[in-house]
């Protein structure tokens, strides 16, 4: 019983450190998705200023290495930042699994 006790603490640490850990990760992954649109409008309107037809500008700068690398990191900073939350998630159904066993033995009497 005291194994699955320590195991709901350990876990609820695990879940809080998460949880910071994803307000980190939801900051960088504004920070990318902010950092990607501001280098796509310059882009943009620079290619817009040299008189590129408006139906080319999005296929053109989108393969803009610049761009393409802010696109990459926003990718990146946004697949870190679901990964957490998933994680988040997998660690709450492993507290109410424990949560659960911890109630089976407690409402048994005959363990102990």
């Amino acid at each position: 019983m005291y194994e699955l006790y320590n195991e709901l603490q350990q876990k609820t640490r695990d879940l809080e450190t998460s949880i910071r850990i994803l307000r980190q990760n939801g900051t960088a992954y504004a920070q990318a998705e902010r950092d990607y649109k501001i280098l796509l409008r310059q882009e943009c309107l620079k290619l817009r200023e040299d008189g590129m037809a408006i139906g080319m500008i999005d296929k053109t700068c989108y393969g803009i290495p610049a761009v393409a690398e802010a696109r990459y990191a926003r990718d990146v900073a946004e697949a870190v930042y679901k990964a957490n939350q998933e994680a988040i998630n997998s660690i709450k159904l492993q507290l109410r699994l424990i949560e659960s066993q911890i109630q089976r033995e407690w409402g048994n009497p005959s363990n102990g």
